[in-house]
């Protein structure tokens, strides 16, 4: 299925449940191949992709996100907001199930997106009073532009950045290069729904 642009950027919203349709290294490709047309600062496009297909890396990278997951959670159930400036809060974990994470393995495609800070210019990185955030602006709208890409492929997805919480024990496994981050991990596939409308403020 085919979106206009105004039907895909109010329709692309966050798809957690895939289909058990398999997505070719072929379209996988394609997606990539539009979304690195994506802004970035200088035109440096500094992102590394990784298309994980192991199924015990995938089942190691779940490992790591889990306590992620649940200490989110905890935050949640006390009402507060998890990890604001990157701070755990005074809440326990809460041990909530994660169909995503429990499956992982049946996700029809996992990629991991590092940027290279050496190719970032962290306008804000010197600050000192605030932690650094426009450095983003050169990795995030190539992550976005995957999720729009997929779109004309009948794909959705969800991009999360549990796993860059736990980056220590992802670079091992993801053979993450020097000086790069982890910026997020992209689930894709068919979705089980379709959203035709979503939800936002004003």
């Amino acid at each position: 299925m085919s979106l206009g642009l105004g039907d895909a950027l109010r329709t692309t919203g966050a798809v957690r449940s895939f289909t058990d349709r398999p997505v070719d290294d072929a379209t996988v490709a394609a997606v990539l191949d539009t979304a690195r047309f994506a802004p970035s600062g200088g035109n440096r496009q500094p992102w590394k992709v990784a298309v994980v297909k192991d199924p015990a890396i995938r089942q190691s990278m779940a490992e790591l996100m889990r306590p992620v997951w649940h200490e989110y959670c905890g935050a949640n159930a006390a009402g507060r907001n998890p990890f604001v400036l990157g701070q755990s809060i005074d809440a326990p974990p809460v041990e909530v199930p994660n169909a995503l994470l429990d499956g992982i393995s049946d996700v029809p495609v996992v990629l991991a997106i590092a940027v290279d800070l050496q190719r970032v210019a962290m306008m804000d990185g010197a600050l000192g009073t605030r932690p650094p955030v426009v450095g983003g602006a050169s990795i995030y709208p190539f992550c976005w532009s995957i999720l729009l890409a997929a779109c004309e492929h009948g794909l959705g997805g969800v991009l999360t950045t549990f796993l860059s919480r736990a980056e220590p024990g992802a670079v091992p496994l993801l053979g993450l290069p020097e000086h790069h981050a982890l910026a997020a991990t992209i689930f894709l596939g068919e979705p089980e729904h379709q959203a035709t409308r979503l939800t936002r403020r004003p």
